[in-house]
């Protein structure tokens, strides 16, 4: 039996020519059908077109959405949302005045955060990531990417990954997963970064490749953190284990990351707060995309990724949450949006591709998610009444999605 979403004001992202990605000028452009219907046959699209070419067959279970719209689900490529506890005594920090790099220099940011992962037990774990996971849903994050990062230690990042792994058996979201163990220096390696990269490359990676816990690789690249040649060990020898790249660069300096990505085949790099004219020149015939994390400039007070200088030189840009207790305690991909329309300047088309398409691929997922087209994934969002698609980033800060199907299920 089919269901079939009938009467829909606006079908967005309508892609019959199956791009895995939209980039320049072709961004401007949200392929739509108004007054259409969308077939769904088990967990795949069938089926959809103008409701004049609507042809009922029996057992037809049909969902009206008169005055509302229909879009794929939000593709969030980047997040943290394993955590333990919360960092809001530091953001009350950062508005008396310290930094996010002064508060990580005396033990706070991510060591604050391995610190307490460590001590939580992997099912407290899981139950806390689920409530967050059910919150994306209801907002309409029908992809996501989570990385590990906040364990820092071989025992606590694998709990992390495993946890992972729970979240992606006991939802019907598309879950990827990425080890982030070069997230932060711990500790106990203070004075000897080399070792703790040692304890990555030999102990930790062997161990995640043997139980497939990870679909990619990821290192923070910053100052402070992971330098170029830090970065480029650990991403060769992620390399051994068929882990792709996507990694952390620029987010407050531009020193060569985003090159050193390009040369590892990234499938993304991800901030770009910081951009040099010789970081577009290593992305234009690359295969890798470029990652805005609005949502952490806008809690941090930090620049905005230069979005119209990435798409006039045509190349692509996704968005996403970077949902994480420190700088971006937020999954909200409706926000993002709005935050890529008002601070960063791109148009609802450009947003919404950047949401969905984009971020499919920055998960090595457009194959099957991100637009609507025969053969995908029936990973839905049916907003509330609307007039137009332009009111999803206009009112910034509300829900508009008022169902979510994911694999042909209605969830919310």
């Amino acid at each position: 039996m089919r269901k079939v979403f009938i009467n829909i004001r606006e079908l967005l992202q309508v892609r019959s020519d199956y791009p895995k990605k939209v980039a320049g000028e072709a961004m401007k452009t949200l392929p739509k059908i108004d007054n259409a219907f969308l077939a769904i046959q088990d967990d795949y699209i069938v089926d959809f077109g103008s409701m004049t070419d609507y042809k009922t067959q029996n057992n037809d279970e049909l969902i009206d959405a008169t005055d509302r719209l229909v879009l794929p689900t939000w593709c969030d490529s980047h997040s943290h949302i394993v955590y333990a506890g919360n960092r809001s005594q530091e953001f009350v920090d950062r508005i008396n005045g310290l930094s996010y790099e002064d508060i990580a220099k005396r033990g706070g940011g991510i060591l604050n955060s391995a610190k307490t992962l460590q001590n939580a037990s992997e099912d407290d774990l899981f139950e806390e990531s689920m409530a967050r996971i059910q919150n994306l849903i209801e907002l309409g994050t029908g992809a996501l990417e989570i990385k590990s990062g906040y364990g820092l230690t071989a025992d606590a990042e694998l709990k992390m990954l495993r946890v992972i792994q729970r979240i992606k058996q006991k939802t019907n979201l598309k879950i990827k997963s990425t080890f982030l163990g070069a997230h932060a220096v711990p500790e106990e390696f203070k004075t000897n970064k080399s070792g703790y990269i040692d304890l990555i490359i030999n102990e930790m990676l062997p161990k995640i490749s043997q139980k497939n816990l990870a679909d990619f690789v990821d290192v923070f690249c910053e100052k402070g953190y992971f330098d170029l040649d830090d970065t480029n060990r650990i991403l060769s020898a992620a390399k051994t284990y068929d882990l792709q790249p996507k990694i952390h660069v620029n987010q407050f300096n531009a020193f060569g990351g985003v090159a050193l990505g390009v040369q590892h085949n990234a499938l993304s790099v991800d901030h770009l707060e910081e951009l040099s004219y010789s970081d577009i020149e290593a992305l234009k015939n690359s295969e890798t995309m470029p990652v805005a994390l609005p949502g952490c400039s806008f809690f941090l007070g930090i620049p905005y990724t230069p979005a119209r200088k990435l798409i006039n030189e045509g190349l692509a840009l996704a968005l996403a949450s970077d949902y994480n207790p420190g700088s971006a305690p937020s999954g909200n991909m409706n926000f993002v949006v709005s935050l890529a329309c008002i601070k960063m300047k791109m148009t609802p088309e450009e947003a919404i591709n950047a949401a969905t398409i984009n971020g499919a691929y920055a998960m090595g997922i457009s194959e099957h998610y991100g637009s609507i087209s025969v053969g995908k994934k029936a990973n839905l969002i049916l907003t509330k009444k609307m007039d137009s698609y332009h009111q999803i980033p206009y009112k910034f800060g509300h829900n508009p999605v008022e169902k979510v199907m994911l694999e042909g299920q209605i969830i919310t």
